[in-house]
């Protein structure tokens, strides 16, 4: 009794009742401040954790061809398309108790502030996974009271509206792993030229070590420090049950191959292919240089980057390095319109102005097979005739003249058929034609052919004087070679944003604008500058690259003064080909001349190597016979040069040949072949292109 009267130890008694009630107010006022806070972080909403991401690039094979971004590679990938043990890595160093705490860790900051305090010095730190996640979306590095206030808010707000599941993958995409990469998919890339997903253990190990000091824990900077690091992390791993023993010691023990920066040279690969992609996001999906630019979009293009490296590869083969003979070119997939590979000149560094989408140059006679779709339109057949001889038209009631000139000035001066002008280039049948039909109907004709460049009406337009793009002429020539169906040249197949959402798809379909019947009549004809020479008469505007082929292919050349062109077909590949001077300089020098020429058919064949041959099955609405070409008659036996020649049905001849020509050496071929055996007209022209 004496002790509760002692005064002494009735004070000691109130002064503990006191502190208890001050402890439990304080307890209770932090559970408050908790629970407010905690509230407060609730209803302000999620904070928003979009960042820039790169856009990237890929080929029809699904590998990257480039990206865009703005100096800082960054890309978003779930968390079940990143490796687990490059998660497992990151956990064990970063953040044991990550599933645990609150986005605090308490025994953390514990052990934290013991060793600051026996160093006397800020030796360790205590930020967990989801207060660096916070710093890194919201906050600067700074190391001030503000930022730690601000940084512990903003680790509620997202402890409070996201999930953990959430916060780890975040956190694994935005983080600094140095060189410029931001995010495990971007580091994976850049360190080891590979996917996330694919990353083995000590691959794992090793980058789970960079984010601590990315300037001391590069491996690229200081190797040292960088494999010290991962074997540390391993040990963890495996102190905390992640891996055994024995797979920390394998994996401290495996060698490391770097791919260096190998991801930036993909930046590289196609770029005047890339820059159309660029323009048609902008212009046909609608989206803006940001998005482009920082969006995280996945843009999924038509490169067939083994044929687009082919291309390139076939015109350094040809083009001399020190010529300024500048080429384009465009290789499609008739059939849908794909754009396999594209070049734009011969060094985007040196001029990144696309030759095959921005030039506009004259075709030449590469317009004749649209001239000539239209005469079969409209009543002529392969054997239709007319005087090849030197012309002078006069038109515009008399006021204007025009007198067009065969390459060397070369000429029949007799009749010659629709498919012997066609083989040859003759220029004065082409005129006689497209005045024939009237100079609208060329035009017209073309526009249903895809082109939508402004044509003149003028009978020079015959001989293709009127500018165009290679582009618009790689896809009317895919028009032909898929059966008459209408395509656009395609670029771009699919979009997907930056959350998996699709949101662009090439769909359209093609439909029928030529007539099948005629556009098979058409391509036979064309397949006509390629036959083999016979009875001592010279070849047609394909002999010069005729010993480079070895499959069935049709096809046109063309020249100007300035510019030459070769384009050509397969039903399941179309090349076109243009080389000239930039500044319209004229090409004197014959080989000049024949590089359109050599790059097309290097490329076909490379392309096509070991593949069957691919020829053009007859439509229904078809018939083939036998034709003496000289006459345009039905052939006999007494006729001395016989061509399995294709008619729409009705419009054969029905006339025999019946003068022989001595010496022919073909006296004894059938009257009928088979058309896929054998070639359907064969070389027997005096002249040249």
């Amino acid at each position: 009794m004496e002790l509760k009267t002692n005064p002494y130890f009735r004070k000691t008694v109130k002064y503990i009742h006191l502190l208890l009630l001050i402890g439990a107010c304080s307890v209770i006022i932090g559970f408050f401040t908790i629970f407010t806070t905690y509230m407060i972080a609730k209803l302000s909403g999620p904070p928003p954790i979009e960042i820039p991401q790169s856009t990237i690039y890929y080929a029809e094979d699904g590998t990257v061809i480039g990206e865009s971004h703005n100096g800082q590679k960054r890309y978003w990938v779930n968390l079940d398309e990143i490796s687990p043990d490059l998660i497992n890595a990151t956990l064990a160093i970063e953040d044991q108790r990550f599933y645990s705490h609150i986005g605090f860790d308490p025994k953390r900051i514990a052990g934290a502030l013991i060793a600051d305090f026996k160093a006397m010095a800020k030796v360790q730190g205590a930020s967990t996974i989801s207060q660096q996640y916070a710093r890194n979306l919201f906050l600067s590095h700074e190391k001030t009271l503000v930022r730690k206030i601000k940084e512990a808010f903003y680790t509620i707000r997202l402890e409070a509206n996201y999930s953990k599941k959430e916060i780890l993958e975040g956190y694994l995409n935005t983080i600094y792993y140095g060189h410029g990469t931001y995010g495990i998919e971007a580091a994976s890339r850049y360190y080891f030229n590979k996917n996330a997903k694919d990353l083995n253990l000590h691959e794992a190990a090793l980058l789970a070590g960079i984010p601590k000091g990315p300037n001391s824990f590069s491996p690229f900077i200081s190797y040292d420090k960088a494999k010290a690091r991962q074997e540390l992390i391993l040990s963890e791993m495996a102190k905390q049950g992640f891996i055994s023993n024995e797979e920390a010691q394998k994996a401290k023990s495996a060698n490391i191959d770097f791919a260096g920066n190998l991801g930036d040279k993909q930046g590289t690969t196609a770029p005047y292919f890339q820059d159309v992609v660029n323009t048609q996001l902008k212009s046909k999906i609608g989206l803006d240089e940001r998005t482009i630019e920082l969006g995280g979009l996945k843009v999924f293009t038509t490169l067939d980057s083994k044929l687009q490296k082919v291309v390139e590869e076939q015109v350094k083969k040809t083009i001399p390095k020190n010529s300024l003979i500048q080429t384009a070119v465009v290789v499609m997939e008739p059939k849908t319109g794909y754009v396999q590979a594209l070049i734009g000149g011969r060094d985007y560094q040196e001029s990144s102005f696309n030759r095959a989408t921005q030039a506009m140059r004259q075709p030449g006679s590469t317009i004749k097979p649209i001239l000539y779709y239209a005469a079969l339109e409209r009543g002529f057949t392969p054997v239709s005739m007319f005087r090849s001889e030197l012309t002078t038209f006069t038109f515009d009631d008399g006021r204007e003249k025009y007198t067009p000139e065969n390459f060397n000035h070369k000429y029949a001066d007799d009749d010659i058929t629709l498919m012997q002008a066609l083989a040859l280039s003759d220029n004065v049948y082409a005129v006689k034609t497209h005045l024939f039909l009237g100079m609208e109907t060329l035009v017209e004709t073309a526009k249903k052919f895809g082109i939508e460049s402004d044509l003149d009406e003028v009978p020079s337009l015959a001989l293709g004087t009127s500018n165009v793009r290679l582009i618009e002429m790689a896809n009317a020539y895919s028009l032909l070679a898929n059966g008459g169906k209408s395509v656009e040249p395609v670029f771009i197949t699919k979009v997907v944003d930056s959350k998996g959402k699709v949101i662009y798809e090439q769909e359209k379909e093609a439909v029928q604008v030529l007539d099948p019947d005629i556009t098979f009549v058409m391509n036979h004809m064309l397949t006509g500058i390629f036959d083999e020479k016979l009875n001592g008469y010279t070849n047609v505007t394909g002999q010069s690259i005729l010993s480079k082929t070895t499959k069935t292919y049709a096809g046109k050349s063309g020249s100007t003064n300035m510019d030459s062109w070769m384009i050509g077909f397969t039903p399941k590949l179309v090349t076109a080909v243009w080389t000239g001077y930039d500044q319209g300089k004229s090409i004197n020098r014959t080989d000049e001349r024949q590089f359109a020429k050599n790059i097309w058919v290097d490329i076909m064949e490379n392309a096509l190597e070991g593949k069957p041959d691919q020829i053009f099955k007859p439509t229904p609405g078809v018939i083939g016979v036998n034709i003496n070409p000289e006459t345009g008659l039905l052939a006999t036996k007494d006729c001395p040069v016989k061509r399995y020649t294709y008619f729409i049905k009705g419009t054969e001849p029905t006339e025999y040949c019946s003068e022989p020509k001595a010496n022919s050496s073909d006296d004894e071929q059938p009257l009928t072949k088979d058309p896929e055996k054998s070639p359907w007209y064969r070389k027997w022209f005096k002249w040249i292109d």
